[in-house]
C-alpha cells in the first residue's frame, strides 16, 4: 500500500506531497521537470530508494503545480512560484528547517530556496543541475536554442518520446524502460511538457549561486547525458565553499547505477552538516521607489497639505508592500525602500504603487534588483540595496527598471521587459544592464 497523498495549499492550489520515514532530519525532494508521486512506487529499485532515504531522514516529496497529483495552474508556474510550492509543503508538513535536496531541473527551485531562505534550509544537495540549460556563447554547456524547438516540436506533435526520455540510447531493461515511459506520461501532457520545457530554457541562476550560505553538496554522473560535468563543476564553484562528488555512469538517474553510493554520500554530508545558521545574509528583492517633483508638489500644497498627501501615500504603498508579502524596510524623505522574497512580486508591487499614486496626483520611479542583503531585524543593509537605488534614481517618471538578475529569474512570468542597457552606476564596481518594465 503506497503512503498517503496530502495536500498542501500554495496560493490558489493544491500541491500534492507524501512523507515517509521518521529519521531525525526533515528532506525535502525538489523534483525534476515532472514526477508522479504515486507511480514512484510501482518500480522496486525507485521504492527500495526512497525507504533508504527513509533510514536517515523524514522524506517529503510532492509534485510541482501543474505536474502529477497537483493542481494545473492557467499558466505555466515561475520558478518563484515552484519556490513558493517548497514554502507551502514545508509548512504543511511541519518542517521548520530540512534539507532542500533538488534534482535535475529542481536545483534551480532549491538553490533560489536556499539563498531566499537560510534560516529554513539546514543544508543544499544537488543532484544533475546546471545553473542554465542552454548554450550560449559565454555558457558552453546545454542543448542549443535550435535543438530544444526540434525537441519540444516533436513532443507537441507525439507526445513523451523514447528519445526525449532516453537520449543515450533505451535501457536494457525492458520493464524499467515501460514504467519511466509511462511515469514520464502520468507527470505531465504533451502541451504541458513543452511549456514546462520551455520555460526550463529561460532558467538562469548563475547570479545567486555566490549568495547561498549553507552547507552545500553539488553531485553528477561523469557521463550525464542531461546534466553536463563540467557544468555541474561549474555550478559547485559558484557557491561558497561547496563539495562537489562525481560518480561514473552516463545516466542522468541516480537510481539506476549505485544507488546506495549516493545514498551514503547524501547521508554522511547531511548528518554532518552543521546544525545552526550561520549567516543573516540572505537574497532578497530589492524595491526602491522615489516620487518625482516631490519638492515642486511640497511648495504648491504648502507644509500641511503635504503632510497629509506623503502620509496617504506612504500609507498606500505600505499596504502594497504587505499585500505583495514584503517588507518596508525605510522611508528615506518621500521614497521607500521594501523587501521581497520574490522578484515578480516586488515589480506588481512597484507598478500597483506608481498607479496608486496617480490617483493621488503624484509619479513615482522604481527601480529593482535582486541580491545579498545582511538583515538585522528590519533593517537591510549592502551592495544589493545600493543597487536597486542608483537603478531607481535612472528611471523616469512612471518607469520601474529592473537588473539583468531580476530579469533572468521572472523568466515565463509574462512580465515584459525593453532593454536599456549597461550603465555604471556611481559607487558600484562593475556596468549593469537594466531593463524597463514594459507590461506586466
Amino acid at each position: 500500500m503506497h503512503p498517503p497523498i496530502h495536500y498542501a495549499r500554495s496560493g490558489d492550489l493544491k500541491i500534492a506531497f507524501q512523507v515517509t520515514g521518521d529519521g531525525p532530519i526533515d528532506l525535502i525532494w525538489t523534483p525534476g521537470t515532472v514526477s508522479q508521486l504515486d507511480m514512484e512506487w510501482d518500480w522496486p529499485p525507485r521504492a527500495r530508494v526512497l525507504e533508504g532515504f527513509g533510514a536517515f531522514c523524514r522524506l517529503i516529496r510532492f509534485d510541482k503545480r501543474g505536474t502529477g497529483l497537483s493542481d494545473r495552474p492557467d499558466h505555466i508556474a515561475t520558478l518563484e512560484e515552484r519556490t513558493d510550492d517548497i514554502r507551502a509543503v514545508m509548512d504543511a508538513a511541519r518542517s521548520t528547517r530540512a534539507v532542500i535536496f533538488g534534482v535535475s531541473e529542481g536545483s534551480s527551485m532549491a538553490c533560489l530556496f536556499a539563498a531566499t531562505y537560510p534560516e529554513r534550509t539546514r543544508a543544499l544537495v544537488i543532484w544533475g543541475g546546471q545553473a542554465r540549460w542552454v548554450k550560449t556563447k559565454d555558457y558552453p554547456w546545454g542543448a542549443t536554442p535550435e535543438q530544444i524547438e526540434r525537441e519540444l516540436a516533436e513532443i507537441s506533435e507525439n507526445g513523451v518520446t523514447a528519445e526525449y526520455v532516453f537520449p543515450h540510447g533505451a535501457p536494457d531493461d525492458p520493464v524499467y524502460a515501460d514504467w519511466l515511459m509511462r511515469w514520464f506520461r502520468a507527470g505531465a501532457s504533451p502541451a504541458a511538457l513543452v511549456a514546462l520545457e520551455r520555460m526550463n530554457s529561460q532558467i538562469d541562476i548563475i547570479d545567486i549561486l555566490p549568495h547561498i550560505r549553507v552547507p552545500t553538496l553539488v553531485m553528477n554522473r561523469t557521463g550525464d547525458p542531461v546534466a553536463h560535468i563540467d557544468a555541474a563543476r561549474d555550478l559547485a564553484a559558484r557557491i561558497p565553499d561547496a563539495k562537489f562528488v562525481e560518480f561514473d555512469g552516463d545516466t542522468h538517474s541516480l537510481i539506476t547505477i549505485e544507488p546506495d553510493r549516493v545514498l551514503a554520500a547524501i547521508e554522511e554530508f547531511i548528518t554532518g552538516a552543521p546544525a545552526h545558521l550561520r549567516t543573516n545574509r540572505v537574497l532578497a528583492s530589492i524595491m526602491v521607489l522615489d516620487m518625482v517633483e516631490s519638492t515642486k508638489h511640497a511648495a504648491a500644497l504648502g507644509d500641511e497639505a503635504w503632510k497629509d498627501l506623503l502620509f496617504r501615500h506612504r500609507a498606500t504603498t505600505d499596504g502594497l508592500v504587505a499585500y505583495y508579502g514584503g517588507m518596508v524596510v525605510d522611508h528615506a524623505g518621500d521614497g521607500v525602500l521594501a523587501t521581497f522574497d520574490g522578484p515578480a512580486r516586488s515589480i506588481r508591487c512597484a507598478i500597483d504603487s506608481i498607479d496608486k499614486a496617480h490617483e493621488l496626483g503624484l509619479q513615482l520611479r522604481g527601480g529593482i534588483h535582486t541580491g545579498e542583503v545582511e538583515r538585522e531585524g528590519q533593517t537591510a543593509a549592502g551592495i544589493a540595496v545600493h543597487v536597486a537605488a542608483r537603478i531607481s534614481a535612472f528611471a523616469e517618471a512612471d518607469e520601474v527598471l529592473v537588473s539583468s538578475t531580476v530579469r533572468d529569474l521572472v523568466a515565463g512570468s509574462g512580465i515584459e521587459f525593453e532593454d536599456r542597457g549597461a550603465h555604471q552606476f556611481k559607487g558600484i564596481d562593475e556596468a549593469r544592464r537594466v531593463y524597463r518594465v514594459a507590461g506586466a
